[in-house]
């Protein structure tokens, strides 16, 4: 069944689901991983299906799934709290230099990024030593980390506080951005890196123990979810919650960081009147329909009405800040990104340095084949995934990458 702006699959024994998208691909893997969720008895009224969705650890990225009673622990994901941030700047593009690859070097070596731990060595996307501006903002965090690993000793040895202000690899990314003004933009990508990765890990374990327990059969064992009021949803809600704290303050400990080698690289500037920090891979409440819902967005953002946005595209390709138009029916949601057509290990197959290079000529980034599953092409037309969603969002600013660091 369609209808102007959205298509529902409807599903057999299960909550129906709407899927806003019109004109982009969505593979069938995708769309059996729906129909599983759709089936939990717990889901409330419909799935809501950005488009940008594609296939995901048990669920779909790119859904919007609110439950009642309880939590799937495997939809928020690894990394919890992952998402963007972006600010504006009074620069323009004539304050740039011609060369912007002494830019990116400088902005390469202040964030730590990416991961080489090797045998006696430091791992490179951690601090050593963390800076004093990195603790001061570890100081607002630390009692409520040490409350979480005095209950969980498992997640004591990360020492988070030295990947606070860190990237982080995979479609992690810092970047350089352009408006239609040619005003200069400055965003990025990242979560709560190898501490919320061990989060997520453990209370998925949990999850499927409890499931053991209680001989609960699932479609799929990634399904496995907590029960509110039972010991293991009260600490992970409450160490979920403190992970999505912590990537929000590493995304602003980042910007600081980047912001500071700007101002030493080109001149002083101010900052201009918009700055966006937004989760999409995270869990809150909310109240839709009437009624008080535990809301996941599994790679999908938050767009009430008049609230700002981050809409990535990939490298080389447009970026969006948008303003949501708090539509009901997707539960007040719009997409995350571009979302992938392809897994990483088909791109790295199908495309060589040379398609890397011309997909993003014009941008100063790394052009090498460790970054080939991050290439244009293996991502859906962000133009096409913008056009889906029209009734969702509306577009503020077009951001177009002249500096990308990837993680």
């Amino acid at each position: 069944m369609k209808n102007e702006n959205y298509e529902t699959m409807n599903v057999e024994g299960g909550r129906h689901v709407k899927m806003w998208t019109h004109g982009v691909p969505v593979e069938d893997e995708a769309k059996k991983q729906l129909e599983n969720i759709a089936r939990m008895p717990f889901v409330h009224s419909h799935l809501a299906v950005m488009p940008d969705v594609h296939v995901g650890k048990g669920a779909t990225v790119g859904s919007v799934i609110a439950t009642q009673g309880a939590i799937i622990p495997a939809a928020v994901g690894v990394d919890i709290g992952c998402g963007m941030m972006a600010v504006q700047t009074s620069l323009t593009a004539s304050d740039l230099p011609e060369s912007l690859g002494a830019l990116r070097s400088r902005i390469e070596r202040a964030v730590p990024h990416g991961a080489s731990k090797t045998r006696g060595r430091a791992d490179r996307g951690s601090w050593g030593t963390a800076p004093d501006a990195v603790l001061a903002r570890w100081s607002g965090l630390s009692e409520r980390c040490d409350v979480i690993t005095a209950k969980y000793p498992k997640l004591k040895p990360k020492e988070p506080q030295k990947q606070l202000g860190t990237l982080g690899g995979g479609n992690h990314f810092i970047e350089v951005c352009l408006d239609t003004e040619q005003t200069v933009w400055v965003m990025l990508h990242s979560g709560s890196r190898g501490i919320g990765n061990m989060i997520g890990q453990l209370f998925i374990e949990l999850a499927r123990q409890d499931m053991k327990k209680h001989f609960i059969n699932l479609p799929d064992r990634d399904l496995a979810y907590l029960v509110e009021g039972t010991h293991h949803f009260d600490d992970y809600v409450e160490a979920m919650t403190w992970a999505q704290d912590y990537a929000a303050e590493n995304r602003r400990a980042m910007m600081d960081t980047v912001l500071r080698v700007m101002r030493e690289e080109l001149r002083p500037f101010a900052m201009g009147e918009v700055a966006v920090n937004c989760h999409h891979n995270y869990c809150t409440r909310e109240r839709h329909f009437d009624a008080d819902l535990i809301v996941t967005r599994k790679g999908a953002v938050s767009a009430k009405k008049g609230e700002l946005g981050i809409i990535p595209g990939s490298m080389g390709a447009r970026s969006y800040i948008v303003r949501g138009l708090g539509n009901a029916e997707s539960f007040e949601s719009c997409s995350h990104g571009a979302g992938r057509v392809m897994s990483r290990t088909a791109a790295r197959k199908r495309f060589s340095v040379a398609d890397h290079e011309a997909a993003t000529r014009g941008v100063e980034c790394r052009k090498d084949k460790d970054v080939i599953d991050e290439t244009p092409a293996a991502y859906k037309d962000i133009d096409a995934v913008m056009e889906a969603q029209r009734d969702l969002v509306e577009i503020a600013y077009t951001l177009k990458q002249v500096l990308c660091v990837k993680g």
